[in-house]
């Protein structure tokens, strides 16, 4: 009975080398770590947040790892399936410029409406010093909210107080600091 689940079919990962940067090898190597994290086939919210926290001990990654939870649940279920997993593993680790910076876009945007707005984007660049431990304070300069605003003074072109997928685009090219701090996979 178990058996049926832990293998990947072969059009099913067909599919994923065509939609991921990944070989069939690869594909399979992942599978079978994500079976053993997971043997149910789903990664929840809790377990990805477990996850980060091995990754960043000196930092509290919980409210980042929700964040970034919500954008590899592609359909919103609650869990994260293999290909889910693979898909966002393929584009954050792999993926070309515009590939990453759109998907950073959908981090950012959390409420979906097509626009990063100065509390949208205060949401992530806090969890992300919470993530990596760093408490604002010690220097004036380097807190969440002056970064916001260095951020949106150098991306929000129109001054209309959101970003479009455009200005974001551009404004992180001319900073890439913006998705370094995002990037999950081989830098």
């Amino acid at each position: 009975m178990g058996k049926k689940n832990s293998k990947l079919k072969p059009e099913t990962i067909q599919k994923l080398c065509e939609e991921t940067y990944f070989t069939d090898k690869e594909i399979k190597q992942w599978h079978k770590g994500f079976l053993k994290d997971c043997p149910n086939g789903l990664l929840t919210e809790t377990g990805f947040i477990k996850i980060y926290k091995q990754f960043f001990p000196q930092g509290d990654p919980t409210k980042f790892a929700s964040l970034v939870f919500r954008v590899f649940d592609e359909n919103n279920d609650g869990s994260i399936e293999f290909e889910e997993f693979i898909r966002a593993l393929s584009i954050t680790s792999r993926g070309n410029v515009d590939e990453k910076l759109l998907w950073a876009f959908r981090l950012y945007d959390v409420d979906n409406d097509g626009f990063i707005t100065r509390e949208e984007m205060y949401s992530i660049v806090d969890a992300i010093y919470q993530m990596v431990g760093q408490t604002p304070g010690g220097e004036e300069e380097n807190t969440p909210q002056k970064r916001v605003d260095q951020i949106f003074s150098q991306m929000d072109k129109n001054q209309d107080e959101k970003l479009t997928l455009d200005e974001f685009k551009e404004g992180s090219k001319a900073d890439p600091r913006i998705v370094e701090a995002l990037s999950l996979g081989d830098n």
